[in-house]
């Protein structure tokens, strides 16, 4: 019995020392350990953990600054409600909302606090003397907006990389037009659809350069273009403390020309929309409102906000 267990013994142990040499061999290959495990700190051995590459900064988009006059009517919080649906899908917007009242008034405070969007909600009342038809609309309203523009700037260093636009409430944006809009170097122009009794008007752009005006009316004024119809840089604004919408002197329909006389040139116009080429904007307005049956006390139960 001695002598088989010996003998198998002798047959077994070449196997087990190549099986030996073999796992030395590959233990000897095995790669050697990273000096800097991942999370940790550096090892003893070896010098200075060599630095991580750092990520290049993104760039950071401009503020689009939005001045949007309104005043009290039927169809007031109708027509703010579609312009804030907008803006929530536009980045880096700041909305400047201008009420044409001696005081903030408690629906569009309400509208402002659940709007979801960085807001500055303020108020100025148009003089009554200025109310009368024909007269240039919401030209003390766009002043406000623009004086809040300056005194929050004026104390910050340059650059300041931002976008002012005048976005009156009864109009219908493309979300494109904001993309367009923000490389606005000094002045930015485009066309604006349904406006002038036509169906669009825009800068005629011959090689990338504004020489004249498409428009229904008035094609004579120095920039014929709809409130709609442009943008202006923060540095512009903030380089011309004195631009400002007048009332003295100031025809109806000429507010466009009168400003934008005092920040540039025509010469200087930088043309968006594919050359003015494409509508992005639309004059749209709310059709009037029938209230022929709306009685004139209040005979409901409750009290309903439209």
């Amino acid at each position: 019995m001695k002598s088989l267990l010996f003998s198998r013994f002798l047959l077994l142990l070449p196997w087990v020392l190549i099986v030996i040499i073999v796992l030395d061999i590959d233990s000897s290959r095995a790669p050697l350990p990273a000096l800097y495990p991942r999370g940790g700190s550096e090892g003893g051995s070896g010098g200075a953990r060599p630095p991580a590459p750092r990520r290049r900064p993104e760039a950071v988009l401009p503020t689009i600054y939005a001045i949007t006059p309104t005043y009290s009517r039927p169809v007031q919080k109708a027509e703010l409600t579609r312009l804030a649906n907008t803006f929530r899908q536009v980045s880096r917007l700041h909305w400047i909302l201008v009420e044409d009242a001696a005081a903030r008034s408690e629906l569009v405070t309400r509208f402002v606090a659940g709007a979801g969007l960085p807001c500055t909600h303020l108020h100025v009342p148009t003089p009554r003397r200025y109310k009368r038809p024909g007269l240039p609309r919401a030209t003390e309203q766009r002043n406000a907006g623009l004086a809040w523009l300056r005194q929050r700037h004026q104390h910050l260093p340059p650059p300041q990389p931002g976008v002012l636009f005048f976005a009156d409430d009864d109009n219908t944006y493309s979300l494109e037009l904001f993309q367009e809009m923000r490389t606005t170097r000094k002045v930015s122009v485009w066309p604006v659809g349904l406006v002038g009794g036509r169906r669009y008007e825009r800068p005629v752009v011959e090689n990338g350069k504004v020489v004249g005006w498409y428009t229904g009316w008035r094609a004579d004024r120095p920039f014929a273009i709809d409130m709609a119809g442009f943008a202006v840089s923060l540095q512009v604004i903030l380089s011309h403390p004195k631009a400002v919408f007048k009332r003295r002197g100031s025809q109806p329909g000429m507010q466009e020309s009168d400003f934008l006389k005092q920040i540039t040139t025509v010469e200087e116009l930088e043309p968006k929309a594919n050359n003015c080429t494409k509508v992005l904007v639309w004059h749209t307005r709310t059709e009037k409102v029938n209230l022929a049956n709306e009685p004139k006390y209040h005979l409901d139960t409750v009290n309903i906000e439209v």
